[in-house]
């Protein structure tokens, strides 16, 4: 994208600036190129998260390759890193990266993003850990990274966590690794699954909207450590009533939901009620893990454990 001088907004542009670089691209590697989409971010769904995911499935049966590097809006970026995550089965690496100031912009990142992208990606220690995300000299996990800041190029974190490695101008260092990978065989995403916040004083009307329009599960961000208002217990018990799954996360950022006060509403009900503790998910990724989880798992049960 690039600022319009005249106006200040920020939009796609007909061509991407990136590819005139690419003489300072091609002394790190040897890079194919394809772009499948021309979308912001925001316009990124799970169909398209699917295409890529098909893409790259293409490329390592075909060519051989070191890595994947996907340049990729930030609005939704750690829901397409965390999509392939779950649904890609390779040792290769894959990194996902993006830019926070506009390719015309003084300062901007998204060179200097993929440039550790690609070093990121041919470097022999980055195999194994799943989808990487790199932005601003810092290497996450998909699992692990949100986006934190509306603005600020260093916006990505991982809380709780932090990085699992740097970009440094010598190399490229890892100090941690996943200690778990999953997969889950995907060909569709035809699922629908909605994600809401809870409030104080939320009632039951949201999850019963929910229920008559046809979804398929459910995610809450719950309050604390994983607990809702009473007046939200009709409408939790009118959807697991219709085996429609509802995952439990909590609204802070840091810490995981779990199932401990014993009240009316509390986490401890809700769990004896059928609903699913997610274990440190934030909203849109446990939005993401259910949508697969529908899509790859037969019955409740086995959402369940995923």
């Amino acid at each position: 994208m690039s600022e319009d001088a005249a106006t200040g907004a920020v939009k796609p542009t007909d061509n991407n600036p990136l590819t005139e670089k690419t003489k300072e691209l091609l002394s790190l590697a040897e890079l194919m190129v394809e772009e499948p989409f021309h979308l912001p971010s925001p316009h990124i769904t799970p169909k398209e998260m699917l295409k890529l995911k098909e893409i790259i499935e293409n490329s390592l049966a075909k060519e051989e390759i070191s890595g994947v590097v996907i340049t990729h809006g930030t609005d939704t970026l750690e829901e397409t890193a965390y999509f392939l995550d779950l649904s890609m089965k390779t040792s290769l690496p894959i990194v996902v990266t993006g830019a926070m100031r506009s390719s015309n912009e003084i300062g901007s990142d998204g060179l200097y993003n993929l440039i550790s992208s690609i070093r990121v990606a041919a470097c022999e220690e980055a195999k194994d850990k799943g989808v990487l995300v790199v932005l601003n000299d810092e290497i996450h996990t998909a699992e692990n990274v949100t986006k934190t800041h509306t603005s600020n190029v260093s916006t990505f974190q991982s809380p709780q966590y932090g990085p699992i490695g740097i970009v440094t101008k010598r190399g490229v260092l890892f100090h941690n690794a996943p200690t778990n990978r999953e997969y889950y065989p995907l060909n569709t995403v035809d699922k629908k699954v909605t994600l809401i916040k809870a409030f104080a004083g939320m009632d039951s009307s949201l999850l019963h909207a929910i229920g008559n329009l046809d979804f398929d599960g459910v995610v809450i961000e719950a309050l604390g450590q994983g607990n809702l208002p009473p007046a939200t217990i009709e409408g939790i018990k009118a959807l697991t009533g219709n085996n429609i799954p509802i995952v439990l996360v909590s609204r802070c950022f840091n810490g995981i939901a779990q199932d401990v006060y014993g009240y009316d509403g509390g986490g401890k009900h809700l769990k004896d009620m059928g609903v699913i503790f997610s274990n440190g998910l934030n909203g849109q990724k446990a939005r993401i893990k259910l949508l697969i989880g529908l899509e790859t798992q037969q019955n409740i049960e086995e959402i369940f454990q995923i």
